[in-house]
Parts: C-alpha cells; structure tokens; sequence
C-alpha cells in the first residue's frame, strides 16, 4: 500500500511531494492537467520560504533562475512620490538568514519538479484527476478517473482554491469574489524604454487600485500586476479570462506618468477574478482523518501579502516534518511506537491553522490600505513617509514558522 497520495501537481502538490519523499514517504502525484504546468507569471518568496527551499537543496536551482531584488519600494500611484523603502539584498539577508527573491512562477514549478523526479519513491501521474474518497479508521480508498482507485495511508488535497475535495470533506461552499480584478502581465525587459526596466520590487498604492512590478527570470522579464475593484460575468473558477489593455488604461487615468508609462507598454493582459474564503476558524479546515488539506485548497487568500506560494510551501514542510518524526513513513518492523496517521494530521492541522488565518487577515487588511481613498489615503501615505521599513518589515512572518 503506498504511504501517500497527493491530489494536485502544482507548487504547493509538488512540494509536498518533495518534502515528504525527503523523509521517506513513497507517494502518488495525480494531477488532471495532462501536462505538468503552472499558470500564472511572478511570485515573491520571503525569506520564511526561501529557508525551506534551501533546507531542501535548492539554492543552486533558484540561483540559476530568480531575482535578488535590493529594496522594496512603495511609491504614490497618483503623485509617483516615494513613500517608504524596504531594504533587501544583503540587509534583509543578514537580518532573516535568508534573502527575499522574485521568480517566474513556471520557473519555480519547473524546479520543484525536477526536484521531484529525482526522488525515487514518487510517482508522477498525468490526466489523473482525484475523483474522490471514502475513508476509514484504518484507510483510505481514493477514486480516480475510469473507475479505478487506489488505496492509501493518507492523502492530500493540493487541488488549488476550488478544491474539489474540500467540497466533498468539508462541504463549507466555494470561494467568493472579493470585488477585485487582477490584470497581469509579463514584459521583456530588453524591449522597455530604458527608465521602465526595474531591478527591484515597486509597489504603487492608489485609490481603489495598485499596481506592483517586479522583475522575474533572472531579470530578463518584469512581471506587472495592476489589481483594481470591479466584477467580471463568467464561470470564476476558470482564472485566465481576456484582459482588455484600453479598459485597464481608461482605469488607470489621473495616475502619475511614471505609472501610465508602464501601464501602457502592456499590450495585452491575463485577467483574474480573485476569489477567497474567510480566514481559517479552525484546524478542522486543515485536516479530517486521514485527509489533509494543503496550499489553497485549505486557504485561498489574496495575493496583498505575497504569501500564497509561501504558506503552501511551509504547509509542506510542516507536513513532512510532522509525518516523518511522528513514524508515519516507516513500517510496524521499523517503528512499534509509531503515531496513527489521523493523530498526525491532526497534530499537523493544529501547527499551521493559526499562522495561516494571520496571514490571510493580514493580506486582506493590506488590500484595504493599498486601495484607501480620502483621508485614509493620506494618513497611510503620511504614515509611511514617516516610519517606511518599519511598516515594511514583517519579522512574525520573515522569521518563519
């Protein structure tokens, strides 16, 4: 009987892949994709992420393909003033043990694959969806495609923000619209005006919309998110909806020239609805019986953190380290004192439940301050003028779990 089975073969599917196969797990990947891909553009990876990514082996691989971005600026999206600056590079290396990195989300999940196929006790399984599951004290029964199944010791759900298996375990609804559009783009870098290349992280906060850009790609792109309030008509769980670049820039009007600069070089742009749960409640959303839940699929959250990658990333790690210290990998010859696996989720759900909630309050409350209007957004610009890398900082979250 294989030890695991991991629903979803995205970031957060293959890194929990990896960490546990790290410490000894024989395990299933059953993506539905027919291929191995990752939509989407950047990502930022705080230092609380980029220590599990070393500790696994990667820095070599990461160096080949991220950024090291040296500061964080936020910046008026309507005057193009600086407001405060976050230092990173060297400072923030030196402060956490590990820097801060931007990267394309493909290149990321390119890595942790290959990562993957390295470890001998995984199995890869394309155009697989998970159907499924029944379980009981002792197993799990998981139902694929054409009518076959498997049996395992656990399985988890990394079936992203519209997790199929939630609805079926928890049957606690879909996520909801938040109100907020995310417009998203990729530009080469080499084909910028001069003044529009940025080699570090720039975030414009405005009324009811802010844009961040960031360069990905080892530099070579720059990754341009603008989110602003509105609603779209349409099914929401498909995420790549046609971006319209004159409606974007008809939005955008009365921003600073810097902005619409860079506004208007986008000829075209992939739209996403974002869509999230309340923060967790409980470590029941984490875990029931043998089933854990992972990444989005336990904790959609929107993206005014830069922790959605992140939080999936350490959900994977906790997972491994809970699984493999509790003897869930070795067999009743090896490990007589081992932890039933029910207990081990649990203990596993009760670990990552709360920082999870703070993260996904914290995010939300960001977008509430990035879109301030009227004396809210003067009292947030004077507040960062005044106290900048203070506010900037986050050492609950940098530190790690």
């Amino acid at each position: 009987m294989k030890n695991m089975v991991i629903a979803g073969g995205g970031i957060g599917g293959l890194a929990a892949a990896l960490a546990c196969a790290r410490a000894g797990a024989e395990i299933d990947v059953h993506e539905r994709s027919i291929e191995f891909s990752e939509f989407g553009a950047g990502i930022q990876l705080s230092p609380n992420v980029v220590k599990i990514l070393y500790d696994w082996g990667l820095q070599d691989a990461l160096a080949d393909v991220a950024v090291f971005p040296d500061r964080l600026q936020v910046r008026s999206a309507l005057s193009g003033a600086q407001l405060g600056v976050l230092a990173l590079g060297d400072s923030i290396c030196k402060r956490y043990g590990t820097p801060y990195l931007t990267i394309h989300r493909a290149d990321m999940h390119q890595l942790l694959l290959q990562a993957v196929q390295k470890q001998g006790k995984v199995q890869l399984h394309l155009n697989s969806p998970v159907l499924g599951l029944n379980q009981t004290d002792e197993q799990l029964d998981v139902k694929l495609a054409a009518g076959a199944s498997l049996q395992a010791q656990l399985l988890v759900a990394a079936d992203g923000g519209w997790s199929s298996l939630r609805q079926q375990v928890l049957d606690d609804g879909k996520p909801q619209p938040t109100g907020h559009l995310a417009y998203r783009a990729l530009l080469s870098q080499a084909r910028l005006p001069v003044h529009l290349r940025s080699t570090q992280v720039t975030a414009w906060l405005g009324q009811q919309q802010h844009v961040i850009a960031y360069p990905v790609r080892r530099g070579e792109l720059l990754n341009v998110v603008a989110i602003v309030h509105g609603q779209i008509q349409g099914d929401l769980a498909h995420w790549d909806h046609s971006g319209n670049a004159v409606e974007l820039q008809q939005r955008m009007q009365g921003v600073s020239k810097p902005l619409f600069d860079l506004i208007q070089a986008v000829g075209s742009w992939r739209l996403w609805p974002l869509s999230i749960r309340p923060p967790m409640s409980g470590a029941h959303q984490h875990a029931q019986g043998r089933v854990a839940f992972l990444g989005d699929a336990a904790h959609p959250m929107v993206p005014y953190l830069a922790q959605g990658a992140g939080m999936a990333i350490e959900d994977a790690a906790t997972l491994a380290k809970v699984l493999g210290q509790g003897g869930a990998f070795a067999s009743p010859e090896e490990n007589a004192s081992a932890v039933a696996v029910p207990a081990l989720l649990q203990r596993y759900a009760e670990q990552r439940w709360r920082r999870n909630a703070r993260v996904q309050r914290q995010a939300i409350r960001n977008g509430k301050i990035f879109h301030a209007a009227g004396p809210l957004r003067w009292g947030r610009d004077a507040a960062m003028k005044l106290l900048g890398e203070g506010l900037l900082d986050q050492p609950w979250l940098y530190a790690g779990a």
